[in-house]
């Protein structure tokens, strides 16, 4: 949102979410909605997953638990970890990055509270990282039955 801004010529660090919103909306986006309540699903989520396993390490005594846990919120780390350390897979957290929980929740809970066809919705994602082109199209981002996020425009392509 901030660098949004500055791009557009606003003062460095003034807010523009809500002249972002009207615009997507002025180009046609049904919805505008925010992955900030999904950032905070997927800190949650790691923080769990955790927890079960230090309690699998330390408890349990379990020689197989993977420590230490690293995020899996950044597809460039994911990508990094995949081709540089693949040994070092099982340490990475199993949470979908909060941009495709926010697909996966869009396509399953929202469509459901809304009474939308899933298949109807077109989620698409504004980010700053390129990385999130490739996340969204990895084979394993489809385990709501659809795409989680069908596209990803960088805040530059916007």
């Amino acid at each position: 949102r901030v660098g949004l801004g500055e791009e557009l010529g606003f003062d460095p660090g003034e807010r523009v979410t809500g002249k972002m919103v009207a615009a997507l909306k002025r180009l046609g986006f049904d919805s505008v909605l925010d992955t900030d309540f999904t950032a905070d699903l997927t800190i949650m989520e790691e923080g769990t997953e955790l927890l079960t396993r230090l309690k699998g390490a330390l408890v349990d005594k379990d020689p197989h638990v993977a420590l230490p846990m690293t995020t899996s919120c950044s597809p460039g780390w994911i990508k990094f970890i995949e081709h540089t350390f693949p040994e070092y897979l099982p340490n990475v957290s199993t949470c979908k990055s909060p941009q495709q929980m926010f697909g996966a929740l869009a396509k399953t809970y929202y469509a459901q509270v809304r009474n939308l066809d899933p298949k109807n919705i077109v989620s698409v994602s504004i980010m700053p990282c390129t990385a999130k082109k490739f996340e969204c199209n990895r084979e394993e981002m489809t385990d709501s039955g659809a795409k989680d996020v069908d596209y990803v425009l960088t805040t530059r392509e916007l």
